[in-house]
């Protein structure tokens, strides 16, 4: 099988920009009638109008590495000076509006690593995260988190090809970046990743978890953390209790495939 099989561990860290903000409309003062006949300034009433959050943009200060010999790089963190941090979103099990909602609501991007068997009940549904700015990414066909024990290299290119076509043809782009069932890769796994087209294996260090965040290095996000989620019934909880982190540390919430240039 080649080397060890080691577990994908990263993190990732973001600050998020400023809040939504209001402005107030400008009015020109009327003039009403006194109870004297003449006519006195009435004090006008503003009104806030909302305006969308401003999402900040950086200059990537990292380069994705290449494949060298065949192998696709793995990505556990971003070494960045920049306050990003970078929200990935795992299988696609429990689809609700309640989380395209939080998610348009929090105007968060995320690279939604999307196996087939669990969306192709409902592949339309993910368009709305997609219109929002997310990227569906490649996280197989059939999630065997055993994949990597269990399939020698044909079999692990055929079930990643088999998802880089679904996903060409219900969201028109072929993924760039693959995500591991489980997390765990190999030697193997790096050479089938990078025969099927894709550019790296993105693992991760913090997530989003039963309501809480869990992290393998420290405890709180750090810039250029990837932060895991899943879709799955509490993805409510989790989403608030990475907004609370994400927020606390002061990161803005960045797209990995914008910054990795791979979008």
């Amino acid at each position: 099988m080649g080397a060890s099989v080691v577990a994908g561990l990263t993190a990732c860290t973001a600050a998020e920009g400023s809040e939504g903000s209001v402005s107030l409309e400008s009015s020109t003062p009327a003039l009403t009638p006194s109870a004297a006949g003449g006519s006195q300034v009435a004090t006008a009433t503003p009104t806030p109008i909302p305006t969308k959050r401003i999402r900040r943009t950086f200059i990537p200060d990292y380069a994705l590495p290449p494949i060298v010999g065949g192998l696709a790089p793995v990505i556990t963190r971003i070494p960045t000076k920049h306050p990003v941090v970078f929200l990935t979103i795992d299988d696609g099990n429990i689809k609700t509006p309640e989380s395209v909602k939080l998610m348009a609501e929090y105007d968060y991007p995320a690279s939604l690593f999307l196996t087939k068997d669990t969306i192709a009940d409902n592949p339309a549904f993910f368009n709305d995260f997609k219109a929002q700015g997310s990227l569906v990414e490649n996280h197989t066909v059939t999630h065997n988190i055993n994949m990597v024990r269990q399939w020698g290299y044909q079999q692990q290119l055929n079930d990643m090809l088999g998802m880089q076509e679904y996903a060409l043809q219900h969201y028109g782009r072929r993924p760039t970046l693959f995500r591991p069932p489980g997390g765990a890769y190999s030697t193997v796994m790096r050479q089938a990743v990078a025969a099927a087209g894709l550019k790296a294996i993105i693992t991760w260090e913090a997530k989003a978890n039963a309501g809480k965040m869990d992290y393998q290095v420290g405890n709180s996000l750090r810039p250029g953390d990837i932060v895991l989620m899943h879709f799955r019934a509490e993805f409510a909880a989790d989403l608030a209790a990475f907004r609370a982190a994400q927020l606390a540390a002061g990161l803005e919430v960045v797209l990995l495939e914008d910054f990795l240039g791979v979008a």
